[in-house]
């Protein structure tokens, strides 16, 4: 996830040529082999999900040190923190999975009205069929086999495209994945652009993409040609506002860990702070004690402190600063792509590292006069992906909540509601569309089919919608349809015999006696209600 997913993608989707071949390309036939791998009905069985998910789970735990090794090579992450960030999760959401995937793929029942009470009303979770990841470079292995996850859990078939920036890690993927779970329905297709470009002119039936939202468009775009859902996980300038009266030291400790993990590459790192004038001085100075804390007093030698991806990157975050002041850090080397955690103060809104998502260890403070302005900044910039508030006051958490917009909301810390599998998580507007973990990711990879079983019988009960229409079949039609009391199971017991003796009367009642016997029938069925007092 971050500016710019999957390589230099936006760069070169708009100047490279189409590739066009007479022959069908490596991801045609990826594509065509997950479909007849579909086909075949062998990702549907709970067995068959289950026991790829185990491998899958074997695949993280036996291939740990290769996989450390890569991401080592790819983003300087120690192996400590590629457990922490990237695997460990994965892990926890396989055993969720696997311990509740006989309730997530079981028929869901409804809530029955008056007209179905006699009937079987469910809902059916059934697989899409073959689903496209595109994942990103900043958590290659986290956003990239979490909705892997989902798409095998709903029984999909996948073809897996990793990140081409994070050269070493999408090289195990390739090399290793297949030897674990089944190759045909979940093949990894590596490579640049061109092969990303190739991937989006298939059809598939879901396209989850982790990236920015200038890609995302494109993505979607490409998506819409086929009628094609999609699930956009982008980014955005996460805000972060500081009250005055909380505790700084605790509330500036969180935040310099939220923004500094991973070097700032992190999709709902606090871009930015709000705070009032007057604690600002201590903010910075509770900040700098946390960097040094964390990261030493040279932050270059510290094996937990990461590097930017690459080159280009590096010069995009370093330009950020030209026109703000640098309060903390600022340290950098061009050969290494190291850029030291970075504080800057005197930030307006029209400065450089206010135009976009930074993606980087650049932090921005902003002063506010209190929440209320701080609402109000907010609200005029695009929708985020996170929004964090600091505050001892549930007032202050519960207006910000009410009245702004965000795809996630974290009061008093930063990052772990992305570990909270019982929350959706996912953005909105500019931020993303549709959500995943846990059983969310298992609903967004699955069709929820509505299904209703009637029997070939009582169809008296269906006189009232057969022409000819008349006043006497509204009467009832606007019965069944508008009344649906909470009747419990001796309610719905006497309401099936009621409607037994409607459906008798309207079969046998023609002519003149059909108004005396349909009052009848009113004032018992009125009787009945007051009875179990409910109203008619």
């Amino acid at each position: 996830n971050g500016i710019l997913s999957s390589g230099d993608f936006i760069f070169y989707l708009l100047i490279l040529p189409s590739i066009t071949s007479c022959r069908m390309s490596r991801e045609q036939k990826a594509v065509e082999c997950a479909r007849k791998a579909f086909l075949t009905g062998r990702s549907k069985p709970l067995e068959h999900r289950i026991r790829q998910l185990k491998n899958l789970q074997r695949f993280l735990l036996e291939r740990e040190k290769e996989i450390a090794e890569a991401i080592k090579k790819d983003l300087n992450k120690s192996e400590a923190g590629t457990q922490l960030y990237e695997t460990l999760g994965l892990e926890g959401e396989i055993v969720l999975a696997v311990k509740k995937l006989a309730e997530w793929v079981a028929p869901r029942p409804v809530e029955k009205n008056l007209l179905t009470i006699s009937d079987t009303v469910y809902i059916q979770p059934e697989p899409l069929g073959v689903v496209l990841i595109i994942g990103a470079w900043n958590y290659p292995w986290a956003v990239t086999i979490q909705p892997l996850i989902g798409a095998i859990a709903a029984g999909n078939a996948a073809v897996v495209k990793p990140s081409e920036v994070c050269v070493h890690t999408a090289k195990v993927m390739e090399d290793l994945l297949p030897a674990y779970i089944d190759k045909e329905l979940y093949p990894v297709v590596t490579g640049g652009v061109s092969e990303t470009q190739e991937l989006l002119r298939q059809r598939f039936d879901h396209v989850f993409y982790t990236g920015n939202s200038m890609v995302g468009k494109l993505v979607m775009e490409a998506a819409a040609k086929h009628l094609t859902p999609i699930t956009l996980e982008l980014g955005g300038k996460s805000p972060c506002y500081i009250d005055k009266n909380c505790d700084i030291p605790i509330a500036c400790r969180r935040v310099t860990w939220g923004k500094y993990s991973n070097c700032g590459q992190t999709c709902i790192a606090p871009d930015y702070i709000l705070c009032e004038p007057s604690i600002q001085d201590r903010v910075l100075e509770e900040i700098k004690k946390s960097i040094k804390a964390f990261y030493t007093e040279d932050p270059k030698t510290c094996p937990d402190y990461g590097r930017i991806i690459n080159q280009r990157h590096f010069k995009r975050i370093m330009a950020m600063t030209e026109d703000s002041t640098i309060a903390i850090g600022g340290d950098s080397d061009e050969s290494t792509c190291y850029i030291a955690p970075t504080v800057l103060k005197d930030v307006q809104v029209n400065s450089k590292v206010m135009q976009e998502e930074i993606f980087g260890p650049l932090l921005p403070i902003l002063t506010v006069s209190g929440v209320d302005e701080a609402i109000n900044f907010i609200n005029k910039g695009e929708k985020p992906l996170a929004l964090y508030i600091f505050s001892p006051d549930d007032k202050v958490i519960k207006k910000v909540i009410a009245e702004t917009s965000s795809g996630g909301v974290l009061a008093n810390d930063c990052l772990v509601h992305y570990s909270v599998s019982a929350l959706p998580f996912g953005g909105v507007g500019n931020s993303g569309m549709g959500s995943y973990h846990g059983k969310f990711s298992f609903d967004n990879l699955s069709h929820l089919r509505g299904c209703l079983i009637k029997q070939l019988k009582m169809e008296g009960v269906n006189d009232m919608r057969y022409p000819p229409h008349t006043a006497k079949k509204l009467f009832w039609a606007r019965f069944f349809i508008l009344k649906n009391p909470d009747l419990g199971w001796l309610g719905r017991m006497t309401l099936l015999a009621i409607i037994a003796v409607v459906a008798a009367v309207v079969l046998q009642v023609r002519g003149k006696e059909e108004t005396f016997l349909i009052s009848t029938v009113r004032k018992r069925l009125q009787w009945r209600c007051i009875l179990f007092e409910v109203e008619l």
